[in-house]
This record gives structure tokens, C-alpha cells and sequence, in this order.
């Protein structure tokens, strides 16, 4: 497998979105959003992911250059369609906006419909955290067809459905939570796929609805399964609550159109730290509780405890300074694309 710098990997997505169609502003967007991914460890959400996004753009199912438009608005409130355009650039706009409105009223939210896939959804809350205020973000993939099977049943009814939850801090890796609510993200499944690896009980089902270890049968009438394990009606009570805010809030609705376009609504909502407590004390006082957190001894076979976005954190400077491991499937795939789009030798892909 290659192992490639995040700076080059950066520069070839956006090369071939902009070829695709995309506009210099959304192909630099997905570029680093996807490359980002990649650096904090998430590869399921990283590179991988361009073709997909570039054999959408032919379907249709995302249309390069448009302009998100707002429904619906109030001082602390905002609902935006994103008219099928770039889930990392309209969801990035969108954040941005309910931002500065929370600078004024010190609690905004908004939602966003018909967009498409928003890659990594800890960028959107770090964003808030960044500019001293909590940040929270539920993303769910509208109608498009289901991946995880609710808790006891075998055919999937629900998105991955993740949440991201990110607060300011003195530390120097943020402080956040990312995570899908069912057992994995399905990008992972399709990771394991290109990589010829097998995955661990309790990933998926097959279509019988029985556990296995075999990656490729989730595209065979499998289902991924719920977070929790043995007590997966938490992550499936969690992923139903993430449907209502990111699927019936908007308008988007539950189960599964005839298109199959993919479609994340999403739900996120900004809290200004000052308007609760001091920033400065607020922040100091996460950094100690990370500590405090990481101070016990650690369990048997256990390196010590990580706080949540640590782990990330580490993962970014190693890879940084190491660059980034692509599986072969998918460096052939990037190949084949900039030959198709006569960029290979430009590229350094020939």
C-alpha cells in the first residue's frame, strides 16, 4: 500500500473533483474534509470516499455549483437547502452561520436538507469549539436506503445516524466526541472490503440475520448493527432520536425513496460558553477534567486512559509526520481517474 503526505493526497482529490465538475471552492472543500478524515485515523471517511463522490456527481446525485438557498429563518434559528450540492461545503456554511448568529443570541441551531454526504461530522462542532463555544451536530442520509438493522431485527431501518458533540479547552488536542450510533460506520465495512480483512462479531448480520465476520456480505443483503452489542437498544434508541432531528425536523422523512440518492439532513446547534461561565475558566476547567480523567491507573492490558479526541489528536501528528497509508484498491481507483481525466502524469498517478 502507498503511503502518501496529506499536502499530495490533498491535491489529487481536489484535481479530480474540480474535473468532475466540481468548482474550485467545493473540490478544495471535500479534499480536506476527506484528507482531514484520513490524518485523525477515520480513512473510512477519507480519500476512499472521492470516487463515490465523483460517480454521484455523473448520476446526478450531487450537482457541482449550486447555490444553497434559506427556507425558513429567525435570530436564533436557520433552515437551509442545500439544492443537492456538496454536503462539506453547504454544512460548513451552515455552521458558520449558526455561529455568528449564537455570537448575538448565545444559542443558535439550524438544519440542513438535500445535501449530500458531509464526510466527517467532527468538523462541523470542532469548528464551534474553535471560536469558544460548544458545538453539536446529528447527521442522518434522509431516504436514501438504510444500513443498520434496529436493535432485534434483521432489516436495516436506520442510517449510521452519528453525533458529534465539541467543547472549547486549554488543552492541545480538542476535546470532542465522534461517533457513529450504530456498531461501526459503514465506511469502515467497505475499508475492510478493499483491504481484504476480515471484521470482528458484532459489526454486521448477513442477510439471514446471523453474525459474521465477512465484510462482503453486507452488500449481500446484510445490515450493520446497532451500537451496544448485547445491549444495542441504546445505540438503536440513540440512531431513532438522531432520525427525528435530522430526518423529520427537516422534512425529509424516514424510510427509503425508490432513487437511492444519498441525502444527510443534518441538525446542529451552537451554545457561547461566555454566556454561561467565564471562556477562560470554562476552558481551563475541560483541561483539567481531562486530566483528572487520565489520571487513574490503567485496567489490565490497557496503555492508560485517552479523553475523548485524543486519540484522534495523536493519530494526526503521526501521520503528519508519516503520511498516510491508501489501500491499493483505492490508489487504483485515484489512477484510473486522473488517466480518464488525462491529470495521471500531472499528478504523478501515471
Amino acid at each position: 500500500m502507498p503511503i502518501v503526505q496529506a499536502d499530495r493526497l490533498t491535491k489529487i482529490g481536489a484535481a479530480l473533483l474540480r474535473a468532475a465538475g466540481a468548482t474550485e471552492e467545493e473540490a478544495d472543500a471535500v479534499a480536506v474534509g476527506c484528507v482531514n478524515a484520513n490524518l485523525a485515523g477515520h480513512d473510512s471517511h477519507g480519500i476512499i470516499a472521492v470516487p463515490t463522490y465523483i460517480d454521484r456527481i455523473k448520476a446526478g446525485h450531487i450537482v457541482p455549483g449550486v447555490k444553497w438557498t434559506i427556507e425558513q429563518e429567525s435570530p436564533t434559528t436557520t433552515v437551509i437547502d442545500g439544492h443537492w450540492g456538496f454536503g462539506f461545503h453547504v454544512n460548513t456554511r451552515a455552521m458558520a452561520l449558526t455561529i455568528e448568529k449564537a455570537r448575538t443570541a448565545n444559542v443558535a441551531a439550524c438544519t440542513v436538507f438535500r445535501q449530500s454526504h458531509v464526510g466527517r461530522l467532527a468538523a462541523y462542532p470542532l469548528m464551534a469549539a474553535k471560536a469558544g463555544m460548544i458545538g453539536i451536530a446529528t447527521a442522518d442520509s434522509g431516504r436514501s436506503p438504510k444500513l443498520v438493522a434496529p436493535f432485534g431485527g434483521r432489516e436495516p431501518r436506520l442510517g449510521t445516524n452519528p453525533i458529534s458533540i465539541a467543547v472549547p479547552s486549554d488543552l492541545d488536542a480538542p476535546f470532542y466526541l465522534d461517533m457513529a450510533t450504530s456498531a461501526v460506520a459503514a465506511g469502515k465495512i467497505m475499508l475492510a472490503v478493499a483491504r481484504k480483512e476480515a471484521i470482528p462479531t458484532g459489526w454486521i448480520i448477513d442477510a439471514e440475520g446471523r453474525h459474521t465476520t465477512d465484510p462482503t456480505q453486507y452488500r449481500k443483503g446484510g445490515a450493520l448493527l446497532p451500537l451496544g452489542g448485547t445491549e444495542g437498544y441504546k445505540g438503536s434508541g440513540l440512531a431513532a432520536m438522531v432520525e427525528v432531528l435530522c430526518g423529520l425536523l427537516t422534512g425529509l422523512g424516514f424510510g427509503v425513496e425508490p432513487t437511492g440518492r444519498h441525502n444527510d439532513g443534518c441538525f446542529m446547534a451552537v451554545f457561547n460558553v461566555a454566556a454561561f461561565r467565564p471562556l477562560e475558566t470554562f476552558k481551563k476547567d475541560v483541561a483539567d477534567f481531562a486530566r483528572y480523567l487520565k489520571s487513574t491507573p490503567p485496567s489490565e492490558g490497557s496503555t492508560g486512559v485517552l479523553y475523548p479526541g485524543e486519540i484522534e489528536y495523536l493519530r494526526e501528528q503521526e501521520r503528519r509526520k508519516n503520511g498516510i497509508e491508501i489501500e491499493d484498491a483505492t490508489w487504483e481507483k485515484l489512477r484510473a481517474l486522473a488517466t480518464d481525466y488525462k491529470l495521471a502524469a500531472e499528478l504523478g498517478l501515471a
